[in-house]
């Protein structure tokens, strides 16, 4: 293992500056757009934008890596992304943040995939879940720290968004010295939405409202918490607060997926999750305590549905039908999140910034009810596979290579 870990070190050193970076420009732009008095509709605007950014992303980056490599592909995307985070400051208005939104999604999508496909390729499969985990950790903790930077200069300046610039670009470095040896490149991936929907529709249901729900938590959830007239310190321990508590609870909630099964599961935290919007909603304006508490639940609980939903899905997937479940579950997720965002500053316009987390728990209660239709319908009897905790889907390419039954190369009967 630490020969592994030696061998694709820089490529965490990578994925640790550009997850900082990312994480800190996500809840900036909220921030920032926040402050120039942009609607909160157009605030859930620019994070749709954003997905449909990475949806394309996704799509997009294995005919690039076909044509010029992985090497160049990731150093034409991290200048891409530094430059439309610069251009930030440079011209404040909507449609232009839009342009740029839908940008830098395509860009990080790719840059996400792109490590991660590096990283692994250099796993052997005995040792691969161990190496995920390893950059599951790395990946929410740069994220987390990448929320503290936040505390280190005014929103409002230009600051901050240089420091993400710098961040991705300092990205390049390790990965372009690397003697790690360059993956193979992904060069198809074909996608059937329908036969997705009629192989296990209850997971197609969960990744949808996962998007729609984690996609309003992580685009409009820092403007919530500045419209209840916290400082910018406390944006940063909220969403800090829910990544952490996310990640600590992905291993329980997949031992227990595999003894109990993932449909329970998705329905049990998806009711955890509503109690825990419920509780944002009523007690989050009362008190900062109450507020952190919130959050804490929040990622607890939410954070858990789409790991389980996509194992749910792999649990009736054929061997050769990996890839195309798969990249179709990333596809909803992100459908979902351009929903998402554009729905709930809707329903905070009407009802107030915390009504936010009213709509969280209507989508995980649609998820309970949609649930309890689905065992009417169809009992789950197979057998689970192995369960992979994935808190929040990075890209197509860590879904697609993750599951330990593609690993070990085994099939199934359903």
């Amino acid at each position: 293992m630490k020969t592994v870990l030696r061998s694709i070190g820089a490529l965490l050193f990578s994925a640790a500056i550009l997850l900082a970076g990312g994480g800190l420009l996500s809840t900036l732009v909220a921030i920032r757009a926040e402050a120039e008095g942009f609607p909160i509709e157009a605030i859930g605007l620019l994070t749709s934008g954003y997905y449909a950014g990475f949806i394309g992303g996704c799509l997009g980056t294995p005919f690039l890596v076909k044509r010029v490599g992985h090497v160049r592909v990731f150093a034409a995307l991290s200048a891409l992304t530094a430059a439309a985070t610069l251009f930030h400051v440079i011209a404040v208005n909507i449609p232009v943040w839009l342009v740029l939104r839908i940008v830098t999604g395509f860009s990080f999508a790719g840059l996400y995939m792109l490590i991660e496909s590096w990283i692994n390729e250099q796993a052997p499969n005995d040792k691969r879940g161990q190496v995920l985990s390893v950059y599951r950790v790395v990946d929410l903790a740069a994220v987390t720290a990448g929320q503290f930077m936040l505390t280190l200069a005014d929103p409002e300046d230009f600051v901050l968004f240089s420091l993400v610039a710098i961040c991705i670009c300092m990205a390049i470095f390790p990965i372009s010295i690397s003697t790690s040896k360059a993956p193979m490149a992904v060069s198809k991936t074909s996608l059937d939405l329908k036969k997705l929907i009629i192989t296990s529709p209850y997971a197609v249901g969960g990744c949808f409202a996962v998007g729609m729900a984690n996609g309003s938590f992580w685009g409009v959830g820092p403007v919530f918490v500045q419209q209840l007239g916290h400082p910018v310190v406390v944006v940063s321990l909220f969403m800090s607060v829910a990544i952490a508590s996310g990640a600590l609870l992905q291993w329980p909630t997949g031992w227990l997926s595999d003894k109990l099964g993932r449909r329970p599961m998705i329905m049990f935290m998806s009711f955890l999750s509503i109690g825990a919007g419920v509780f944002l909603w009523q007690y989050g304006p009362r008190s900062q305590t109450m507020l952190l508490v919130g959050g804490a639940f929040y990622g607890a609980f939410a954070m858990q549905l789409f790991g389980l939903s996509a194992a749910y899905a792999n649990d009736y997937a054929k061997a050769d039908e990996f890839i195309a479940i798969n990249g179709g579950l990333l596809l909803i997720y992100g459908i979902g999140s351009v929903f998402g965002p554009l729905l709930s500053p809707l329903v905070m316009d009407v009802y107030g910034p915390s009504s936010m987390f009213a709509f969280t728990a209507f989508v995980h209660a649609m998820l309970v009810v949609y649930g309890f239709w689905r065992i009417s319908r169809r009992k789950s009897s197979i057998e689970n596979a192995d369960y992979v905790s994935i808190a929040r889907p990075r890209s197509m390419m860590l879904i697609l290579r993750s599951d330990p039954r593609n690993l070990l190369k085994r099939k199934k009967k359903l």
